[in-house]
């Protein structure tokens, strides 16, 4: 069978008719816009719908980025601020430190004066410590002067309160000294109120409790009490006579019962020392211990 085609034709407006149609839609709009509220409002909400949640949208945006861009600024200020208080605690701190030390070298320097004035009679040199033994004992350390400025072996050294011990070995410009605590060392001593003699050992595990050893002194009863002071003795070859070496502490009764021997307290602070006085004078046939 021959299929039939049919064609479909669809509605065709002339233009004419069109422009005319059109021109009236706005006509009526334009009546309906000037005599009534109904196209606005439709207009209003259709924005509403559309228009308005996307400048919300872009409103929120907008604050959002300005809030983040404002905090991004503070956080780079506190950091900035928080970099020039770290410098500025850092330049305090280093400032306090050098206060600290000056104040120590201070009191250090007006010590020494108040001990150069006590012995007076005696000529003296200052000078620094520059190093030691291993250990937290000053009991033989190396001082600043030496031959140059004219230390010699044998000469007493004072720092504190009194007598530190003595210069054992020079060179041009340092010398090293034995301090009265060490093992190897002995002062001949003296009671302040009675004069009798004593000698005072040095001893690194005594120290340890603060104090040093003393022995040989003749069995005075009543005569001798804890808290008298022991200086050097007139009879040493090695000391000059009248330098404070401690206080005593605790006496015994030797076995002999004839002598007393015990502990004193150093007027030296042994663990630390920084700078001492060296005395240039010395006894006659005064020789290294």
């Amino acid at each position: 069978m021959a299929r039939v085609k049919v064609k479909r034709r669809g509605i065709r407006i002339p233009p004419g008719y069109l422009l005319f149609i059109l021109t009236l839609i706005c006509v009526l709009l334009m009546v309906l816009t000037f005599t009534t509220d109904a196209v606005p409002a439709m207009l209003n909400g259709v924005a509403g719908y559309t228009i308005m949640p996307f400048k919300k949208g872009l409103t929120e945006i907008s604050v959002y980025a300005n809030q983040r861009a404002d905090e991004l600024k503070r956080v780079k200020q506190v950091i900035s601020e928080n970099e020039a208080l770290k410098s500025r605690i850092d330049e305090l701190t280093q400032e306090n430190d050098r206060l600290v030390e000056n104040r120590f070298e201070l009191i250090e320097l007006r010590t020494l004066m108040d001990l150069d004035a006590e012995y007076e009679e005696y000529d003296k040199i200052g000078a620094r410590v520059t190093g030691k033994d291993p250990g937290n004992w000053y009991s033989v350390f190396i001082i600043d002067k030496g031959e140059d400025d004219g230390i010699k072996e044998g000469m007493n050294v004072i720092a504190g309160a009194g007598l530190v011990g003595l210069v054992i070995r020079t060179g041009p410009n340092w010398s090293q000294v034995r301090s009265i605590i060490d093992d190897r060392s002995n002062v001949s001593g003296r009671m302040l109120n009675t004069s009798d003699n004593l000698i005072v050992y040095g001893n690194l595990e005594s120290i340890k409790d603060g104090t040093i050893e003393f022995g040989q002194l003749a069995d005075q009863d009543d005569e001798v009490a804890v808290g008298d002071k022991i200086v050097t003795s007139n009879i040493s070859d090695r000391y000059l006579p009248g330098i404070a070496i401690g206080f005593i502490k605790t006496i015994d009764k030797d076995p002999n019962n004839l002598t007393k021997s015990g502990t004193l307290t150093p007027v030296v602070d042994f663990e630390h020392i920084d700078a001492v006085l060296v005395i240039t004078e010395m006894k006659e046939e005064n020789l290294p211990e």
